[in-house]
């Protein structure tokens, strides 16, 4: 305690008790303040935040009860005065006692339709998806079960694998059908027979007669060339076309020159027929599907498709082995 008659120590004044005043804010300040404040209760709205108030009021609206008092909507419910007025109570129920188990507390919440479809439509997009499901046996869109999150990426990566074998026939049967007329080539010539040009578009041999292991690459380019021809035909037919004199009589090079389609028509009756060797070797698995034409090529040719080259024996030394995983 500091006894009241011993003199002050001014050489150790504390002065951290004494008040400090705040800083005052400058002309300057104060206009740059008001500049800014006036800026931005002048600047319109965007598009983007007049949405954005929009939605956070009808969020702060449908949150607060119908029958709470303190809710604007309620106190502006004539409604609910007149409802007052007849004795009805907030949190009660409408009705006989005996049936206020059974009876709803709060009215209907008001449920806000954002886009512009009809009432009825999420309703019939509902039927018809639970129609689908049960044409294909599955259980309707609302009861479908869960979908474990390790199975779905199971699912995914079979997928992905079955798709990456796949693109692997396709170059195996690229391959196959490469030596295949490379083969033919070197017979002809071996025959002194004149080779004969093959195309890549259309197959100058019958379908069933080429091997099945490639059939069905011949099969798709063949029906991608018919349907571009068709639509070549048609829109030569519905282009106008002026007549001409001496239109019969015009040589190749004149129809050429006037851009006359061409008479010939590539013999597509094999695609009319059908193909159970080719049906029954698409139906096989990728995988089997890849281990025969890999097989192929290695007895035929001495090709290993995952080395991409040909070897000189048919002991194929320096190749590892039959499989991709060997080759890794």
């Amino acid at each position: 305690m500091v006894d009241a008659d011993e003199p002050d120590d001014y050489m150790s004044m504390d002065f951290s008790e004494v008040p400090t005043k705040p800083a005052q804010e400058t002309s300057l300040q104060r206009k740059q303040r008001f500049r800014r404040e006036a800026e931005i209760k002048g600047r319109p709205k965007s598009k983007a935040e007049l949405a954005a108030d929009e939605a956070a009021a009808r969020d702060y609206a449908l949150s607060k009860s119908l029958l709470d008092p303190t809710a604007p909507a309620a106190q502006k419910s004539k409604g609910l005065a007149m409802m007052k007025k007849m004795g009805f109570v907030a949190g009660s129920t409408l009705g006989a006692q005996e049936s206020a188990t059974s009876a709803n507390a709060e009215p209907i919440r008001i449920s806000i339709k954002e886009d512009r479809s009809g009432i009825g439509l999420d309703a019939e997009r509902k039927r018809k998806v639970d129609e689908a499901a049960e044409q294909q046996g599955l259980p309707p869109q609302g009861k479908r079960p869960k979908v474990d999150e390790g199975e779905f990426r199971d699912r995914v990566r079979k997928e992905r694998e079955a798709a990456r074998t796949e693109r692997q026939v396709h170059a195996a049967q690229k391959v196959a059908e490469m030596l295949d007329e490379e083969g033919q080539g070197h017979e002809q010539r071996d025959s002194h027979s004149p080779a004969k040009p093959t195309s890549r578009t259309l197959s100058t041999r019958p379908l069933k007669s080429i091997n099945v292991l490639w059939r069905g690459l011949v099969r798709q380019r063949e029906e991608a060339e018919r349907d571009r021809r068709m639509r070549h035909d048609l829109e030569q037919s519905l282009s106008s076309h002026l007549p001409t004199y001496g239109e019969d009589d015009d040589d190749d090079n004149t129809q050429q020159a006037m851009g006359k389609p061409d008479q010939v028509v590539a013999p597509f009756e094999d695609l009319e027929e059908e193909d159970t060797e080719l049906d029954g070797f698409n139906g096989l698995e990728p995988e089997v599907r890849l281990q025969c034409l890999v097989a192929y090529l290695r007895d035929e040719y001495r090709y290993c498709f995952w080395c991409k080259c040909a070897y000189p024996d048919k002991e194929m030394d320096g190749c590892p082995g039959l499989t991709e995983e060997d080759h890794d």
